[in-house]
Order: structure tokens, then C-alpha cells, then sequence
């Protein structure tokens, strides 16, 4: 059995283990993940994190867990299943010069030093016009690309059986995961939507997936993205699929024009 990290002295260099996961989690070939990957080169466990057993706090030696700040939004996921369970790896974005990286193992009290991998996947490796990483089934995307800017383009991919939805973004090759409560509600006030049996039910999401447009899910990313920074944009975002405006917007345009 592995020792718990709290029988563990900090700092620490991380194990063969911890390392290969990590940086599974974190493609070389891919820039946004190659950055981290160098950033973790020269860092050091510096001890537990908030969460307890399972999360580590990496950082520069000589320096303590900063336990204070909120919690980093995830920056890169996968998970690992075996023949006890499944472990998931989660690595945090940076805060503070720190990252946070989560290693738990599911229905096992504490990981196993050997274990018989069945299968592993992440969202880090995935592309447009691929199949979800987990369930192998097909995803909704919705293609998005800068007007003016940052250039290159975005792709917004949505799976209803596992309940995830997570951007692509073209020129970083990452995959950033998007909180489903938080997406929700930019859509429901997308869509003045305020009856609370729909607005606060953000499972309904997933079932009701094909009642919402490509214009109105880059809305909803592009209002949230601007709360919660994901994409660093310039610029204006639009669907690559442009959907052909009803009689009463042309009619109001040509007005306006007149005016």
C-alpha cells in the first residue's frame, strides 16, 4: 500500500508515479499543456492540499501551501481504470505561483502500488470531430470562430450522456472544461428564461440540448467566458454556422438602415 501523504516530509520531489500521471494528463504536443508540463519540471510537493488525502500543492521550494485563496478552476482531467476502481487526475490551474493536483482513487481506500490498467482517458487529447473521451459516443460541437483578434477558432463540445461540456481552443490545443450550473445560467438569461422550475434546474441542459442554437450556446459561452475566464479573446465570436435571421429581425434591419 502507498504511504498517506500526511506520513510523508515536505517538500518532496514527486513520485515515478504521480509524474508520469500528471504529465499524461498534460500532452507534450499539444502548447497549453506543454507549459505546465515545464512549470512542474522545478517544483516540489509542498505538502497536502485543502481537500485532504489526494490533493497535493506544488510549488517552489522554500515556500508553504497557500490554503487561503479559492479553489483554482481545473485546468486538465482524466481518469484511469483499473481493476479496483478508477483513479481520476486533476490538475488545477496556477494561483500563486502553486498548482493544485488531485489524485483519488474511487471505491479504494488508498491506491494500490501496482495496478492492472483496463483503460485511460483525458479531455486533453481530444479534437474536434472525435467522440466523447469517456462514453465513445458522439458530441454536439459548436463551431466558433474571432471576427478580429486572436485569430484561429473555438469549438464548443457537449456530451449529454456524460453530462460534461468543454471548449477547444484552436491556437493553445486546450480543452478547457466549463461548469454546467454556471453555463445554465448565461443561457437562461440568453433566453430571458426566469421561471425557476426551468432557469434553476441546469440538468434539464442536457435533456433539452436540442431546443437551443449554435448562436445561442456561443452567446451562453461568450457571457460566461467573460465571468470566468477560460479563452483569453479579442474581438467578436459567431457560430461558423450562420442561421438565416427571421422576417421580423430582416425587417427591423432594413429600418434601421433606413433611419
Amino acid at each position: 500500500m502507498t504511504p498517506s501523504l500526511n506520513d510523508d516530509v515536505y517538500p518532496r520531489p514527486l513520485s515515478t508515479r504521480e509524474r508520469e500521471w500528471i504529465e499524461w494528463v498534460l500532452p507534450a504536443n499539444r502548447a497549453g499543456y506543454r507549459g505546465y508540463r515545464e512549470m512542474i519540471q522545478s517544483m516540489k510537493v509542498l505538502g497536502e492540499g485543502r481537500r485532504g488525502n489526494g490533493e497535493i500543492i506544488l510549488g517552489g521550494e522554500g515556500v508553504q501551501p497557500d490554503l487561503s485563496a479559492p479553489l483554482p478552476a481545473v485546468f486538465a482531467y482524466g481518469a484511469i481504470e483499473t481493476t479496483f476502481g478508477t483513479i481520476s487526475i486533476t490538475v488545477r490551474e496556477v494561483a500563486d505561483d502553486q498548482i493544485s493536483v488531485e489524485i483519488v482513487g474511487h471505491r479504494m481506500e488508498e491506491i494500490p502500488p501496482d495496478v492492472e490498467e483496463s483503460r485511460r482517458w483525458t479531455y486533453s487529447m481530444w479534437s474536434p470531430r472525435e467522440s466523447c473521451p469517456q462514453c465513445k459516443r458522439q458530441v454536439r460541437e459548436v463551431a466558433m470562430h474571432t471576427v478580429i483578434g486572436r485569430g484561429g477558432s473555438l469549438t464548443l463540445a457537449i456530451c449529454i450522456h456524460d453530462k460534461r461540456l468543454w471548449v477547444f481552443d484552436s491556437v493553445s490545443e486546450v480543452n478547457h472544461l466549463i461548469p454546467v450550473t454556471n453555463f445554465y445560467n448565461e443561457l437562461m438569461l440568453h433566453k430571458n428564461i426566469r421561471d425557476p422550475e426551468i432557469a434553476l434546474q441546469s440538468k434539464r441542459f442536457f435533456e433539452e440540448l436540442s431546443q437551443y442554437s449554435d448562436a445561442d450556446l456561443t452567446y451562453a459561452f461568450l457571457t460566461y467566458n467573460k465571468i470566468k475566464t477560460k479563452v483569453h479573446l479579442q474581438g467578436i465570436v459567431e457560430p461558423d454556422r450562420w442561421e438565416e435571421p427571421s422576417f421580423l429581425k430582416r425587417l427591423a434591419n432594413v429600418f434601421r438602415k433606413e433611419s
